[in-house]
């Protein structure tokens, strides 16, 4: 696991903290290291969890299946973020979502209690720990309002001229690439995908995108 400290170092859940630091805090917080093959579980809707999971290596989809098999990407979970965090409160129920490897991945389980709570000498480094935590939460509770504004818009065109605007600028460039594969695309957006397809045809005869695959080009 100590291989890992370099990367766990770039976190938002370890920033400032130095990598010597990280080392003794490992045992602290009860760290455990799990693998996963693209297409297996990390966790399943209903499941129970006690962890802070940290993933430092590969990428993770949330997303919920309904019982005709129909998919919803719910978030999508990059190299160094954390995920399940709501989940692993004392009294906070069972995960509502399936996380599921995108890429073969590793992730890091932090024990929560030991998280949040200050070991007896009260280290400094701990402390910024729990500070981060708050401030990593707050982070992704703004991408779900990002998320869920691409969400309200009523068309398929709106939808997508939505999150497209919004990659664009945060990748300060109008040519870019997603993180999605068309099916995924429309999973995430919650749109048939055929319709988004064909929408999108329209919007480069129209002149407004070009793309290939999924590399989008603004004009």
């Amino acid at each position: 696991m100590r291989r890992f400290i370099p990367i766990l170092k770039h976190t938002m859940l370890f920033r400032g903290i130095k990598e010597e630091e990280i080392a003794s805090m490992l045992n602290c917080l009860n760290a455990r290291l799990q693998t996963y093959r693209r297409g297996e579980f990390i966790f399943r809707q209903g499941e129970h969890i006690s962890d802070i999971p940290l993933l430092v290596s590969g990428k993770l989809h949330i997303q919920r299946n309904d019982h005709w098999g129909n998919s919803n990407i719910i978030n999508v979970i990059d190299f160094g973020e954390m995920f399940g965090e709501a989940y692993a409160a004392p009294g906070s129920g069972a995960i509502l979502n399936d996380v599921i490897a995108v890429e073969d991945s590793a992730i890091i389980l932090l024990d929560a209690r030991r998280v949040i709570t200050s070991c007896s000498s009260a280290c400094k480094f701990h402390s910024l720990v729990i500070q981060n935590l708050f401030f990593a939460i707050s982070e992704k509770n703004r991408k779900l309002v990002q998320k869920l504004g691409h969400m309200s818009n009523r068309s398929t065109r709106e939808k997508l001229m939505s999150y497209l605007s919004e990659e664009s600028n945060r990748q300060n460039s109008t040519t870019f690439c997603i993180p999605f594969n068309r099916q995924q695309l429309a999973d995430f957006l919650s749109v048939d995908r055929s319709a988004m397809s064909h929408e999108l045809c329209k919007m480069r005869d129209d002149g407004l995108l070009t793309f290939e695959r999924n590399r989008f080009t603004l004009i």
